[in-house]
């Protein structure tokens, strides 16, 4: 959950770098970053980027834990799932791949993440307009696979490995393993 929200406009390179700044610190549990100050805090998970504004947010993030759940995970992952969701996004700082990246890899919810590359991929291979939003890209897989949260989990995982690959910004089309799929030229981005 705290990696969640660490990585946030940053790669997962840099928030390996400030989990491990704390990990080595023992203060990776809730108690421990509650009870931290809030300038520790920011300090302690720096090479995440945007420190403070990060900081800001885990308060939040475990403020809500605290009220809402009594600071257990275990009765955060039995909540009803849609009604979990509005209450993440409704902490300030946790927008809906935040909130989705939550409930898929740490609560093991059947939620697909949606992210950058997830939308270049499926913008590239027609299979969603361009502007199509974050609720809509969601639904579009929730849709079309079964409501499994390992499969999310590991297709999630293969559109981001895809992505980095060969969905660049510039697009490494004759590459790329779905080649095959390209219905004529690509979009450039």
């Amino acid at each position: 959950m705290v990696g969640a929200i660490l990585t946030q406009n940053t790669a997962w390179s840099n928030v390996e770098r400030a989990l491990a700044a704390v990990r080595s610190r023992r203060l990776l549990t809730r108690a421990h970053l509650s009870a931290l100050p809030l300038g520790r805090l920011a300090q302690l998970i720096r090479p995440s980027g945007t420190f403070r504004v990060k900081a800001m947010r885990l308060r939040a993030f475990l403020r809500y834990l605290r009220a809402r759940h009594q600071g257990s995970l275990d009765r955060m992952s039995h909540a009803p799932l849609d009604e979990l969701r509005r209450e993440l996004l409704a902490v300030p700082g946790i927008g809906p791949e935040t909130a989705d990246s939550i409930l898929l890899y740490a609560l093991g919810r059947p939620v697909f993440v949606v992210d950058a590359y997830t939308r270049r991929v499926l913008f590239r291979h027609r299979l969603l307009r361009r502007d199509a939003g974050y609720e809509e890209v969601r639904a579009f897989f929730e849709r079309h696979l079964p409501s499994d949260p390992r499969l999310f989990n590991e297709y999630h995982a293969l559109l981001v490995a895809l992505g980095k690959a060969y969905c660049r910004s510039r697009p490494l089309c004759q590459e790329c393993p779905l080649r095959f799929d390209l219905r004529g030229k690509p979009p450039r981005r």
